[in-house]
């Protein structure tokens, strides 16, 4: 596959993970995958740890952080959290006094939310650290082939939203061969 560098086997890789990564037809959706555990995962921990927010809490105040009056919709489509799992998160943070929900001007049945000034000082206090872990992942880059990479990213996210919803996007274009049961 694309892109093994030399110094992957100088380095202490497990051989499962060499798989994924460099001898995978699916390079890319791996290690993006990876890539984004290895971003998400010690960020959304120590968040929990320092504020007492998960991950869909955290997702809530990213959002509004970027852009205050959206909905709850808004940020469910963003992030693909369940209605419910995102609802519950908007409750906490509202019966913490970090956001606040206001009725949508014209769609009755919407709300508007809002961070409110300690939700606004949570965003501004954990932001620098998600700046800091991108960078740390992006050192090996030069500025041109960051700006590459924004890029190239850019068109495959651009690209994804012409896709169909649900399983017509999975669904095979030839028959899918017999499935053999599982042998124990």
């Amino acid at each position: 596959m694309p892109g093994r560098p030399p110094e992957v086997e100088d380095l202490n890789i497990d051989a499962v993970t060499i798989a994924r990564l460099w001898e995978n037809p699916c390079w890319f959706a791996f290690r993006f995958n990876y890539l984004s555990l290895r971003y998400n995962i010690p960020l959304y921990g120590w968040v929990e740890r320092e504020y007492g927010l998960l991950r869909p809490h955290v997702a809530v105040i990213y959002s509004l952080g970027l852009r205050d009056n959206v909905t709850a919709r808004d940020i469910a489509v963003s992030y693909g959290f369940p209605k419910n799992t995102l609802s519950r998160a908007i409750q906490a943070l509202e019966q913490r006094g970090l956001l606040r929900r206001e009725r949508h001007p014209t769609d009755k049945r919407s709300f508007l939310l809002t961070l409110t000034r300690a939700g606004r000082r949570i965003f501004t206090e954990t932001l620098p650290h998600f700046v800091h872990l991108q960078d740390e992942m992006l050192k090996a880059l030069t500025p041109q082939e960051r700006e590459t990479l924004s890029v190239l990213l850019a068109k495959i996210v651009v690209q994804t939203f012409t896709w169909p919803d649900g399983d017509a996007l999975v669904a095979p274009a030839a028959p899918a061969p017999q499935r053999r049961a599982a042998r124990a």
